[in-house]
């Protein structure tokens, strides 16, 4: 047998090694490294190669979604304040041609879509696909809100995001809901203790640390950077709703264990009342909104939301909060073409505006205007028969979306501290028994009016 060279054997082995090192580095540098991304080619007007490593993650995204029919929407707010600037010039474009690269190449570890539940149903599929071209994904659900009411269904999960990994860039799905009170709503992204923290920079994601309430969207179809995409017909409008989106659920098992010590009104009278009252609502939100008029939930109805998630029976009215600044002068003509007379009206625009109007039957609507001070805020009431003005102090506050009597309406954030100063500690026990001049922690007697100007701040029809 023919003895084999050594150093012949030796150069082969090194020669070898050092291909296989080179393939190793390749790989590595070219489709493993997070620094990187996978080894793009350039696309049009591309400034690096890391600049690429977005645009073809988003485009692989799309492309993957669109073979599964998944209807998503870009509502990534970066992405959208740029389109926003040049929304005249990608409405009439046809193809959004550029000669740069202008949206999805900017390096960033996300892009954000959203995609309307009903649309879409057949996951498993789609992350079959994804795994197949690559993508790692994350599914995170959670308890259905619209079924907490229900005991027996208030265990169902439903998705609420969906994250989908490539290289170094992420793409967050924000999964909307349509809710009873005809708005879209979104959940709160919640791990559970087996879920990687590390998957993404969970911390930066735009969407996710609180529940949003949405209206609902028209969509338009864009080209952008040679990618062809949906977004809101109205991305200014959607990004203003987006800084005030946070929404904060009724509180369900509270509520259940409120009418466990305190068994709630059936009587027919006390189903009448809320009858008549959440139509009164519904109208006066209707009424409100149309004139862009903020408002939100004040008083007795703002603590039937909190403590029993329904309209108090015994209050025999509906109570709303408007800041001062958000007062207009058709509110009153408003009203009144709308069925609702003017019953009283207190105070004027430079202090202690109150309004009430005259729903069906013996339901009114009181509406008290708030004004802001340097550490508080406050609003007034006026006893007609003697011209004593009152004053009730509440801590500041922001509001929040809630969904209360079918209706998408706006809450304190701050929502126990707001009861609190009107209601004292003892907020949760039901008291039928109210003096509105004495009992509130929060009032203060303010004077008087002067008896010259009576005719005007103290007006009852």
């Amino acid at each position: 047998m023919q003895r084999i060279n050594k150093n012949v054997v030796l150069a082969l082995l090194t020669l070898t090694s050092s291909v296989f090192l080179l393939f190793q580095l390749y790989y590595y540098k070219y489709y493993l490294s997070p620094k990187n991304g996978p080894a793009f080619s350039r696309v049009k007007g591309s400034q690096s190669g890391q600049d690429n490593t977005r645009w073809h993650v988003v485009k692989k995204f799309l492309g993957l979604v669109s073979s599964h029919n998944v209807p998503v929407y870009l509502i990534d707010p970066l992405v959208l304040g740029l389109i926003n600037k040049d929304i005249k010039q990608l409405r009439s474009s046809s193809d959004g041609s550029s000669p740069e690269c202008k949206y999805f190449c900017a390096p960033r570890d996300f892009t954000t879509f959203a995609l309307l539940d009903k649309t879409w149903k057949h996951e498993t599929g789609l992350f079959r696909s994804a795994e197949k071209m690559g993508f790692q994904w994350l599914k995170i659900q959670n308890k259905d809100p619209r079924l907490e009411g229900m005991d027996d269904l208030s265990g169902i999960e439903i998705p609420l995001h969906y994250i989908f990994r490539l290289a170094s860039h992420a793409i967050h799905v924000v999964v909307f809901y349509e809710r009873s009170g005809n708005y879209l709503w979104h959940g709160q992204l919640r791990l559970k203790q087996h879920m990687d923290r590390k998957f993404v920079p969970f911390r930066k994601l735009h969407f996710g640390r609180y529940p949003g309430a949405y209206g609902k969207l028209v969509l338009l179809p864009v080209s952008i950077d040679e990618l062809k995409v949906q977004i809101p017909k109205n991305p200014s409008q959607f990004l203003e709703e987006m800084s005030h989106a946070r929404f904060l659920e009724c509180r369900y098992r509270e509520a259940r264990a409120f009418f466990q010590l305190y068994p709630d009104d059936t009587s027919l009278d006390a189903v009448e009342f809320r009858k008549k009252a959440k139509a009164l609502l519904h109208l006066a939100a209707l009424t409100l909104n149309n004139l862009g008029v903020r408002f939100w939930l004040s008083s007795g109805t703002c603590l039937g939301w909190y403590r029993q998630c329904n309209i108090i029976p015994y209050s025999k009215d509906v109570d709303l909060g408007i800041f001062i600044k958000d007062y207009k002068s058709d509110i009153i003509p408003a009203f009144w073409k709308a069925g609702l007379p003017l019953k009283h009206k207190f105070g004027k625009v430079e202090d202690s505006l109150e309004l009430s109007f005259q729903g069906e039957g013996d339901v009114k609507l009181d509406i008290f205007f708030f004004y802001e001070e340097d550490d508080h805020i406050w609003n007034g009431g006026t006893q007609a028969k003697s011209g004593k003005k009152f004053k009730y102090l509440f801590p500041k506050f922001t509001l929040c979306w809630t969904e209360f009597v079918e209706l998408k309406v706006h809450v304190p954030c701050e929502t126990l501290q707001y009861i609190e100063a009107n209601y004292g500690k003892d907020w949760k026990e039901p008291v039928k028994t109210w003096d509105w001049k004495s009992s509130p922690p929060n009032v203060q007697y303010n004077g008087m009016w002067p008896v010259d100007e009576w005719d005007d701040v103290i007006q009852v029809y």
